[in-house]
């Protein structure tokens, strides 16, 4: 096994104006903390019992699994807004839902839409929810932006 099963996780957002579609996510990568690492896309499960942390020092060049939204508009004036939420069973031997969700409009609807999908997500797990935690960032384009949410799994 390459990576082993995470036991921490936390939850993070970043948005950043950049020169190209790749300078702006970067520059997002960067502010939301997780820029010097090379992230492990993967689907939307947070393993049972894992603890939320503030953040992690992440070794340089590491493999790091996350789930993730992102959006990159080069629409100047263009409000864009990225999302994560976690749902959190009450089954604590039970898996967590992480779902992601990004598109044009406010933080405030993203994060309101994401944490929907969370419950609808459990709902058909049939897992009564705990908690949801989440988190979303909204940034107004210049030339060229990026918004991005993740939550972040590690050992």
């Amino acid at each position: 096994m390459i990576i082993q099963t995470p036991s921490i996780y936390f939850i993070t957002s970043g948005s950043s104006e950049g020169f190209s579609r790749l300078n702006s996510f970067d520059g997002a990568l960067l502010a939301s903390g997780v820029g010097n690492v090379n992230l492990l896309r993967m689907s939307s499960i947070c393993p049972p019992r894992a603890r939320q942390v503030s953040s992690v020092n992440l070794p340089q060049g590491s493999l790091v699994p996350v789930a993730y939204a992102e959006i990159i508009s080069e629409k100047p004036g263009d409000v864009i807004s990225a999302g994560v939420a976690l749902a959190l069973p009450e089954d604590e031997d039970h898996a967590g839902l992480i779902m992601e969700y990004s598109g044009i409009g406010t933080r405030d609807r993203i994060e309101q839409r994401v944490r929907r999908m969370a419950e609808e997500g459990m709902k058909m797990r049939g897992k009564a929810i705990r908690e949801i935690k989440s988190a979303a960032v909204e940034h107004r384009v210049v030339k060229c932006g990026c918004a991005f949410a993740a939550v972040v799994l590690w050992e």
